[in-house]
């Protein structure tokens, strides 16, 4: 098989399934921060698995990709567990790493952007930040609901959720972000 030939054929695949395979993630992990790497693995996996076995290999691709996520997802939390205490070590000295290499040329100004531009960014990031300090359940049903665009029986399904937990946690930091950002009452 050419590498074209698999190429396409990975294409194929990740175009029909990528958004359900990343909605069963979502719903899987315990961490939120987890969710891109475990997505990333998981299709990496079946790459190589097309590079070893051919493209015309894989009859059933969605099964073999929640059987593939399935087993990331339980190797990245027995290794997480294992490589916690290693992070939190390693978090410091990466940290001053990287403030001594900031380049300042970097913090001058770009004459490009707006004021109105800078304001919105930094409001985008402070509601992220705000988003970011909910619980993972609130993270979920906010990514799944806005980056992936699924409805809310779609969400309640894939979480466990009813669909009036799923509207609750949407509407509920809604309100309380125009509330805390936007001054509204």
């Amino acid at each position: 098989m050419s590498n074209q030939h698999i190429a396409l054929r990975f294409d194929e695949i990740y175009n029909s399934t990528h958004r359900s395979v990343l909605a069963y993630i979502t719903s899987k992990c315990s961490g939120f921060a987890d969710i891109q790497d475990i997505f990333q693995e998981t299709y990496l996996e079946l790459y190589q698995i097309l590079n070893k076995r051919g493209a015309d290999y894989i009859t059933d691709e969605k099964a073999l990709l929640f059987r593939l996520a399935k087993q990331k997802i339980a190797n990245s939390y027995s290794l997480l567990k294992r490589l916690q205490v290693l992070v939190k070590n390693q978090k410091r000295e990466a940290i001053s790493e990287i403030e001594s290499e900031v380049d300042e040329s970097a913090l001058k100004a770009d004459p490009f952007l707006t004021e109105e531009y800078v304001v919105n960014q930094i409001l985008l990031e402070s509601v992220r930040k705000y988003i970011n300090s909910k619980p993972d359940t609130v993270k979920k049903v906010f990514y799944l609901f806005y980056d992936l665009e699924l409805s809310i029986p779609e969400i309640a399904e894939k979480l466990s959720l009813t669909e009036s937990d799923v509207k609750n946690k949407i509407y509920r930091t809604i309100k309380q972000i125009r509330k805390q950002f936007l001054n509204e009452k």
